[in-house]
Parts: C-alpha cells; sequence; structure tokens
C-alpha cells in the first residue's frame, strides 16, 4: 500500500520525499536529512512514532532564527555582519565576544551586539543615560553623594 500511495502522488505531480532505510532506534531529520539516533529528538505524543520531526540541533537553530525575526526584525545573516562590523567583540567593553543582541526598549530600535555582562548591566542600568553618567563618575573616584545643607535640604552635586 505504501508504494501505491507513493506513486499515485507522484503520477499527480506532488512532491514526495524519498523512502530512507534507517537501523532500528534511529530516524531521519526532515530538515537535515541526517539518520540520528532516538536520544536526538525531542518527544512529540501526537506524532506516530512518538518523536518530533525535526532532530534537537534543527529544533534549536530554528528557535534562534525565529526569534530574531520576531523579537528585533533581522535575520542571523544581519546579526553575523554586525558583529563583523564591531570586529567580533563587544563595543562596551572590547574584549568578550558579540552574542547577545542589544535593543532600546522605548523604540526598539537594535543598538549593537554586546557581550552578556555588558547587556545585562545596561538593562540593570535601565537604559538611563543619567545613571551610567553617574557609574562612570563613581568609578573615576567621584563619590555621587548629595551634601546636606539643613534637614531635609540637600544639594546635589554637579
Amino acid at each position: 500500500m505504501a508504494d501505491y500511495h507513493r506513486d499515485r502522488q507522484i503520477s499527480q505531480g506532488r512532491k514526495v520525499r524519498p523512502r530512507v532505510e534507517v537501523p532500528e532506534g534511529h530516524k531521519v531529520c526532515l530538515r537535515c536529512g541526517e539518520v540520528k539516533p532516538h536520544s536526538e529528538w525531542h518527544r512529540n505524543a501526537t506524532a506516530p512514532d512518538g518523536l518530533s520531526t525535526r532532530c534537537k540541533v534543527c529544533r534549536a537553530a530554528e528557535g534562534r532564527a525565529g526569534h530574531l525575526k520576531r523579537a528585533y526584525g533581522m535575520t542571523e545573516a544581519d546579526r553575523d555582519e554586525m558583529i563583523a562590523a564591531q570586529g567580533g567583540v563587544c563595543c562596551i567593553c572590547l574584549k568578550a565576544p558579540a552574542v547577545h543582541v542589544d535593543h532600546c526598549h522605548a523604540t526598539g530600535r537594535v543598538r549593537g551586539v554586546l557581550c552578556f555582562n555588558c547587556n545585562t548591566a545596561i538593562g540593570k542600568l535601565g537604559d538611563d543615560p543619567d545613571a551610567a553618567r553617574r557609574v562612570v563618575s563613581y568609578l573615576e573616584g567621584h563619590a555621587w553623594k548629595p551634601t546636606t545643607l539643613a534637614q531635609g535640604v540637600c544639594r546635589q552635586p554637579s
């Protein structure tokens, strides 16, 4: 019956996947075409064999690409181009590899690609340039501490 169905689909001009012989306990990934053991697959209770149609590696790659497209409107090639333009390192610390896309939370505009620590630091500062300036002042040794003139009256440092 399977051969009859396959021949009928071909005669109707439909696309039919070629039949691939796989050993017991293995499956073919529909995306990469590799034969992999069942341990390389996610579970899917609705599938006839109980396994996903794509291997774990392919699903992860598709997930990353989909996230970039949904969240930032860019492709992996666009991100890789930005990383290459930055020399492959974070724009801020110039040490760690750039892997996290940084964007403005108010406008959604992509600013660059940063390392995890620098991207997190900007997020912790709330994307506030004034807070970043105070951090720089603090690191340069100028304490950002208001001076008390009278009870309840403080003078902010300039």
